[in-house]
């Protein structure tokens, strides 16, 4: 039986840390990576959507890795993405990922062409035969993948005893139940893991069976979300909802920006705490001058909202 308690709780989506160039930045990676170490969560996501691994190179993506585990090994839990959009890539990554020491690899279905469930299957588990001694993770995103994890799909998968988990982010909380019970049903009680991926419903993932969460907003403010987590633990469905509605309030008024939204929380991040993470890659578009009032109303939420838990005695 694989130890999944390593897998419960807050793992923060991590971000891309470039200079000013646009190169990847070793340096600000261990900043981040020390920082969110000394928020108290469970883990690091690396290489993932807000890692914006569509837009880097194997090499960056591997440099990156290196420099989490550098900080983080023996700390966090570290799950690497090593989707591509080719398997000879994925499997290179996923064979280095376990050379480096992470935790567990992760993957989206292949994007662009709509494949049939066997070579999606197929593509995972080549993957996954490249790091044996690694977990696995399905990441299940199908607003941005444009293929959904179908039950189908999930029990064909499960015939892969490294197969630990699904990050589900797709918006019903339903699929948390269904791939939960599917998991259960399959490898008992303790032997399956689904994680929470819409930042905006954690509370409600982690109510009907989510493990934890992995999301791309918990960096920006891990405190609300290790709080959440821990009111969930102790039963508080009311105050964690509370907190739910003040991170969501959050999370929209920074979509509110002409830039992206990564780009809005490593501004907040450089003016909170001197975290110097460079912007997005293009295409994604960066801060807009008019997106000013926005990165400061928002960094203002995320410290009122840190501060009242702190004044509620909240243990953040």
């Amino acid at each position: 039986m694989r130890d999944i308690t390593k897998y419960q709780g807050v793992i923060p989506a991590f971000f891309a840390c470039y200079d000013e160039n646009g190169a990847i930045s070793t340096e600000a990676v261990k900043a981040l990576t020390r920082h969110l170490i000394s928020k108290g969560v469970k883990g690091v996501y690396v290489g993932g959507s807000s890692g914006e691994c569509i837009y880097q190179h194997v090499d960056e993506r591997k440099q990156v890795l290196e420099a989490v585990l550098e900080e983080a090994k023996g700390k966090l839990t570290v799950i690497a993405h090593v989707g591509c959009n080719n398997t000879a890539d994925s499997v290179e990554l996923a064979a280095h990922a376990q050379q480096t020491g992470a935790d567990a690899i992760a993957s989206i279905p292949p994007i662009y062409f709509h494949l049939p469930e066997h070579a999606i299957a197929e593509y995972w588990n080549a993957m996954s035969a490249a790091a044996p001694e690694l977990d696995f993770v399905i990441y299940n995103i199908p607003q941005l993948a444009g293929t959904a994890l179908s039950m189908n799909l999930l029990k064909e998968m499960l015939k892969n005893p490294r197969v630990i988990a699904v990050k589900n982010s797709s918006m019903p909380v339903q699929d948390i139940q269904m791939f939960k019970a599917e998991g259960i049903r399959q490898r008992g009680e303790n032997g399956f893991v689904v994680f929470n991926g819409p930042d905006e419903q954690f509370v409600a993932g982690r109510a009907i069976g989510a493990d934890g969460g992995i999301g791309g907003t918990y960096a920006v403010m891990p405190e609300l979300y290790v709080k959440m987590d821990r009111l969930i633990r102790e039963n508080n469905i009311a105050d964690a909802e509370e907190l739910q509605y003040k991170a969501d309030a959050i999370i929209y008024k920074m979509c509110e920006a002409k830039g992206n939204l990564y780009a809005v929380m490593k501004e907040i991040l450089k003016r909170m705490y001197g975290l110097e993470l460079g912007s997005v890659r293009r295409p994604l578009p960066p801060l807009a001058p008019e997106d000013e009032a926005v990165v400061a109303e928002a960094q203002k939420m995320i410290e009122d909202a840190i501060g009242e838990c702190i004044q509620n005695n909240a243990g953040v």
